[in-house]
């Protein structure tokens, strides 16, 4: 075994007695009683539930007037998109409409339009000057025919500033074995999934019926991607990849109990055309900080590899699913979170017996780096100190958004629940 164990042990004892206000990284704040909404937030910060038992609830964007557009999962009552709009005395929603006959993850606004994926497709509404969608049946579809193997189908999106929509295809795959999930199969080199899945496609956001032909695969390597934003200082996307499960199930000879939770790291990427981050044949070890060559490519959890796969900028404990990234660019939240990224992790069923997750993490930036370690922001989504399976957590953030006035959005796809938070000084 390469690890020291007891070093590992003690590691992740620490992890837990500060989760709520550190996650092992540093945060010197004080922490405020939680709030009315249940979370756990830092000093000054209060949050409120202001729509709830909206379906599987998962990315969201919030236009100028403030209203938030929901793209569920599943289609609730026809709608697959759930419109949020105004706000009556005590905060709440004041009304609830929806469009659109499909499921999906992906939705944002750029230009005046408002972009939503489904598992296959993406669409565009046009918006009127008060940001609202002026056609809700009759939307220009601007790429179709991307593939959906069920694993990893979820099509998130996000624009840059130059006319490119970025399109996450993730790998209908684990790590690209023979058998997919079986112990013993070896993994296929070269990988055949990486031809049109397991990266980032990118796609003119002004041209219609678009297919893989007309779009450019813009990176590689990428397990799946979920949480992704356009950084408006460096000019590049950036997004968080999901880490490959079943290390310790696979190779206990290798990964006891503690490795195989803690491993492979939950990776944040800044992207540029061809990069290629490694998936399937090597992973990020956040704990050796070094690139590993995966067990299915003849690997043993201490040789290197991946000479020319890209290191990442911020390395997370594994499996805790992360959805959602945003790089706040607001004026209400104080000044160490300008330009910072905040990351709602969802958490991940590939961490028995205990549980990690279910909370929204910042990372500090400066001049379009990180400028110090990661925390936790808000926690206390899962209403529950130690949840054996994510079934036992009531609320599993997904989806992160900005309001015109600087507060934060989460939403929830357990519940269906849009949290607000604000900061008042």
């Amino acid at each position: 075994m390469q690890y020291n164990i007891q070093s590992l042990q003690r590691f992740i004892a620490a992890c837990t007695l500060i989760l709520a206000v550190s996650a092992c990284g540093n945060n010197d704040k004080k922490v405020a009683e939680t709030t009315s909404a249940g979370l756990t937030l830092p000093e000054g910060f209060g949050a409120q539930i202001i729509a709830d038992s909206l379906g599987q609830a998962r990315h969201i964007v919030v236009n100028d007037a403030g209203d938030i557009y929901v793209k569920l999962n599943e289609v609730k009552n026809g709608n697959g998109i759930l419109v949020i709009s105004g706000k009556d005395k005590d905060g709440k929603a004041d009304e609830i409409t929806g469009f659109g006959d499909y499921g999906g993850t992906g939705i944002t606004i750029k230009n005046g339009y408002l972009y939503a994926s489904s598992n296959t497709t993406v669409f565009r509404y046009k918006l009127d000057e008060q940001g609202k969608v002026t056609d809700t049946r009759h939307p220009d579809t601007l790429v179709y025919g991307l593939i959906d193997r069920s694993q990893h189908n979820s099509k998130s999106i996000v624009l840059d500033d130059s006319g490119y929509i970025y399109v996450n295809i993730g790998a209908y795959s684990n790590v690209c074995q023979v058998q997919d999930r079986q112990k013993g199969s070896p993994g296929m080199n070269p990988c055949p999934v990486l031809d049109s899945a397991g990266g980032i496609w990118r796609f003119r956001a002004d041209s219609l019926h678009q297919t893989y032909a007309k779009g450019a695969r813009f990176a590689t390597g990428l397990r799946n991607v979920v949480g992704l934003d356009w950084n408006k200082e460096t000019k590049a996307v950036y997004v968080m990849q999901h880490g490959r499960d079943n290390l310790h199930d696979f190779y206990p000879e290798i990964y006891d109990t503690i490795t195989g939770v803690q491993l492979p790291a939950e990776a944040m990427y800044k992207l540029y055309q061809g990069i290629d981050c490694g998936w399937p044949y090597v992973y990020y070890d956040q704990i050796q900080k070094k690139k590993i060559v995966s067990p299915e490519y003849g690997g043993d959890g201490k040789k290197e590899g991946g000479e020319k796969a890209a290191t990442p900028v911020v390395a997370f404990p594994g499996h805790m699913a992360p959805n959602a990234m945003l790089f706040y660019t607001g004026n209400m939240f104080p000044e160490k979170y300008k330009n910072g990224a905040f990351v709602a992790f969802h958490g991940s069923w590939n961490r028995a017996p205990h549980q990690a997750g279910f909370y929204v993490a910042f990372v500090p930036f400066k001049d379009g780096v990180p400028s110090g370690d990661w925390e936790i922001f808000a926690n206390g989504f899962a209403q529950n100190p130690d949840p054996v399976s994510p079934r036992d957590a009531k609320y599993r953030p997904c989806g992160l958004a900005q309001g015109p006035d600087g507060s934060l959005y989460v939403s929830d796809d357990a519940h269906g629940a849009i949290f607000r938070i604000t900061y008042q000084k």
